[in-house]
């Protein structure tokens, strides 16, 4: 079983990625003069009322959550960050513009997350923690430019707690655990019909029993502008009430997992190297 701090058995880890429009600009990066509106405004909702919902049920439950914000986002908004750290959560990195990994090369990673930390120093007075990958995707070089920054990274798949993976502290993700998949269509999509909220709040407490009973680590991945609204977010209220029933459980940020996991003795902890076999 994982080491958690004292008189605790598993962890959750509630994060929300504040997209609001950069993938869909970056999709359309080469064509700016298709300026579909039906999307744009979905996606607006997050900034415009997401946020302050999602702040609202965290904020009734005693939950800290980690927001992982786009550098572009933060710069056209200058008021998120420090919103949200006065609100006690942590602020997190998720790419500059919300790059696609597949499209761009390491250097560009490289300048994106230069740009990103730079907006975000700017703004909040010091270096962010951690970093989510836009897609969860990462090559080695680009994943190897992370540790170099000394940022952990949630974006990964490779256990069911904290671990790290070439030197990187590696806080594990779960497209289960995904609102994207159960609620995300738009008229551009060429998607499956959402997700019943019902059937969607029986899987996650389903899941979050399995994990708990596991002694693993939940991450919930949400974003501002699908999971804001009313009907997510009473999921999200009823899953948070069933996980804060359990005195055992740790409701954590990133910062918090990263650090209790990088101050175990080496023995305790799970360090593994990447591989292509």
């Amino acid at each position: 079983m994982y080491p958690w701090p004292q008189g605790k058995t598993s962890a959750a880890f509630i994060s929300i990625d504040v997209d609001a429009d950069t993938p869909m600009l970056w999709r359309q990066r080469a064509e700016p003069q298709r300026d579909y509106l039906s999307e744009m405004e979905q996606r607006q909702y997050g900034l415009r009322a997401g946020i302050a919902n999602l702040v609202a049920v965290l904020g009734r439950h005693g939950v800290q959550a980690t927001f992982f914000v786009p550098g572009l986002v933060a710069a056209r908004n200058p008021e998120l960050l420090p919103g949200l750290l006065e609100n006690g959560h942590e602020v997190g990195l998720h790419g500059f513009a919300h790059e696609a990994t597949r499209d761009i090369s390491t250097s560009e990673f490289g300048e994106a997350l230069e740009r990103s930390l730079a907006v975000f120093v700017a703004q909040t007075g010091r270096k962010p923690d951690g970093f989510r990958a836009p897609g969860w995707e990462l090559t080695r070089d680009m994943h190897a430019l992370l540790g170099r920054h000394g940022l952990y990274n949630s974006s990964l798949a490779g256990h069911d707690h904290p671990y790290t993976l070439d030197g990187v502290t590696e806080l594990p993700i779960s497209w289960s655990r995904e609102d994207t998949t159960r609620f995300k269509i738009t008229g551009l999509d060429a998607r499956w019909a959402p997700t019943s909220p019902v059937v969607v709040l029986e899987e996650w407490l389903f899941d979050w029993e399995a994990c708990a009973q596991a002694g693993g680590l939940f991450t919930l991945t949400l974003h501002d502008w699908i999971s804001g609204r009313p009907t997510p977010l009473r999921v999200l209220d009823a899953l948070l009430a069933r996980i804060r029933q359990d005195e055992t459980a740790w409701i954590a940020t990133g910062a918090e997992l990263a650090a209790h996991d990088r101050q175990l003795p080496p023995d305790a902890r799970t360090s593994v190297v990447s591989t292509r076999d």
